[in-house]
């Protein structure tokens, strides 16, 4: 993809870039930081049934193509910390969190 669309999506308003997550893998995976990293994981998790399963299988190996993630973000990830993500990005709404509940939900052993 073109660095002028990842510098667009970067420079985002908040509103501007949560509308074009509202749309299925339409946020770029690579290049992105921070929140928009999160919010990318968080939208492919609610549109890709695939990536969701191997979210929960193994999210660490999932989140590999999303390297600019920190180690404390793909912690809360995989981990479905809530409150740390939504401090972060701000309050998800019931799409974006649908993987978050999901995680929380599991029983690991």
């Amino acid at each position: 993809m073109d660095k002028k669309v990842y510098r667009k999506i970067e420079e985002a308003t908040p509103g501007a870039l949560e509308r074009l997550i509202s749309a299925p893998t339409v946020v770029p995976k690579e290049g992105l930081t921070g929140r928009w990293a999160v919010l990318s994981v968080l939208a492919r998790v609610a549109d890709e049934p695939e990536f969701m399963s191997r979210m929960a299988d193994n999210p660490h190996e999932a989140m590999k193509e999303y390297y600019t993630l920190t180690h404390e973000e793909k912690a809360a990830l995989a981990s479905g910390d809530i409150r740390r993500i939504e401090n972060w990005v701000g309050k998800l709404d019931k799409r974006l969190s649908k993987w978050l509940w999901y995680r929380m939900s599991q029983e690991k052993w």
